[in-house]
């Protein structure tokens, strides 16, 4: 666990970001091994199977995800403010909420994994590969939410370096068993999502006997645990707006993958790996808004405002220094890690046009994501999904579908940007309004 409350503003957000970085790595190589064995085994139907099932399962547990993440914005306002006895009840009311929310989301998502993909115009050679890969995932939901739970409430208690072992435990099974499956065994796309399922699995278990050991707040017991209906109205308040926004943005990453399954099979591949790349380079962005949104929610909730201003500063800075890096990166090696994951020229030519158009915008999303962080830990959650909406439905969907027709696929590349800017330059207005303070739940105002 970790005091925000005191000490070196930048140093302490760099120490908790570098094992947020360092577990957002191993977890985004659940997808980047997953459709590498997909891509070079299986064929590029098979990846595109694969990638047109993501904004589907997205879409599923986008709410869900949501009131999570607000849950560990009301552990580090309580940790914060030295009350560890509400500590312990967000703790168990989280993990309540999960493991029933996960039973909802697969029952609805089995039924309506074929209505959606045929609504979305997949190509009949994809369906059956991209049900079967979705179903599967969809059976272990319960072990992918105990695991994220598990790593949300850490988090919050300002805890980054423990999360990260067990996702690296998590990451390292989970490549070996997709080698085993698909490479020795010739299990198919199925075994891609049972391995995935088994890793999250294993690393939960392993998680909670640990925690129940060792650690001097975490004492998970599935008979003892409680539900506390106000402190859930509290992370329902903060995290259903981010909840809301997230599902909203699932719908719409659905949106985009009907206008690019327009386009055809390779198409699909090819945004497929692109994205799989492009959310990694992003992902230290992320998980820098995420380590500000900690630190913010900690002294806000000791009422330091002043102190929370300086981790946005920091954050901001260290955010566009890595951006321009990771830009320069992806635009001189995007082609050769496009062949990584296919052989196929066609893919791999759509793929690159996707990564050299968006990775020039980097720089804008970062600072769209410092700024939600520094909202994130101040609790003021609803207007940031606000703007985040109308970003995508009213701006990117639109664009996408106008540029191509005008452009092909490099239409759709060229709208993200557009409103990433837009996202932007919104959220940097409604911080200068100072309209989100007074949202924190230890009590006083701002």
């Amino acid at each position: 666990m970790r005091d925000f409350t005191t000490g070196n503003v930048t140093r302490q957000i760099l120490q908790f970001s570098g094992p947020l970085v360092l577990a957002s790595v191993f977890q985004n190589l659940y997808n980047i091994v997953d459709s590498i064995v997909v891509g070079n085994i299986l064929g590029k139907e098979a990846l595109a199977a694969v990638g047109a099932s993501f904004p589907v399962l997205w879409t599923l547990i986008s709410l869900v995800v949501g009131i999570g993440s607000g849950a560990s914005t009301v552990v580090s306002q309580y940790f914060g403010a030295k009350d560890h006895k509400n500590v312990l009840k967000t703790i168990d009311t989280i993990y309540i909420f999960f493991f029933g929310a996960s039973v909802i989301v697969t029952f609805l998502g089995i039924i309506l994994s074929k209505p959606i993909f045929v609504l979305l115009r997949l190509p009949g050679e994809i369906m059956p590969d991209a049900i079967s890969y979705m179903n599967i995932y969809l059976t272990g939901m319960i072990l992918l939410f105990g695991f994220n739970a598990t790593i949300a409430i850490l988090r919050g208690m300002g805890d980054s370096k423990t999360p990260l072992y067990f996702i690296i435990i998590a990451a390292v099974l989970n490549t070996v068993l997709d080698l085993l499956f698909v490479s020795v065994f010739k299990w198919g796309i199925a075994s891609v999502a049972v391995a995935t399922v088994m890793a999250h699995g294993f690393a939960f278990i392993i998680a909670i006997i640990y925690l129940n050991r060792t650690h001097p707040v975490i004492q998970l017991s599935i008979r003892k645990l409680k539900f506390d209906y106000p402190i859930f109205r509290s992370c329902a308040r903060i995290g259903l707006p981010t909840g809301f926004q997230q599902s909203f943005v699932a719908i719409g990453m659905m949106a985009v993958m009907g206008i690019v399954n327009g386009f055809g099979t390779s198409a699909i591949a090819a945004y497929t790996v692109a994205l799989r790349v492009d959310s990694f380079a992003k992902m230290p962005s992320i998980t820098f808004s995420s380590a500000l949104a900690t630190f913010a929610g900690q002294n806000l909730g000791a009422h330091n405002e002043k102190r929370a201003k300086r981790g946005l500063y920091s954050t901001v800075v260290v955010s566009i220094v890595y951006s321009i890096f990771i830009t320069i990166l992806i635009i001189l090696l995007g082609k050769g890690v496009m062949t990584l994951f296919t052989n196929d020229v066609e893919v791999i030519r759509i793929g690159q046009d996707y990564l050299v158009i968006v990775s020039s915008f980097y720089l804008l999303f970062s600072l769209m994501f410092s700024f939600t962080g520094m909202m994130r830990g101040a609790g003021a959650t609803f207007v940031p999904m606000l703007i985040t909406v109308f970003s995508l439905w009213a701006v990117r969907l639109p664009l996408s579908v106008y540029l191509s027709h005008k452009m092909g696929v490099n239409g759709i590349w060229w709208a993200l940007p557009v409103s990433w800017g837009i996202g932007a330059m919104l959220i940097l207005i409604y911080y200068l309004s100072g309209k989100w303070k007074g949202k924190v739940v230890t009590g006083k105002k701002l």
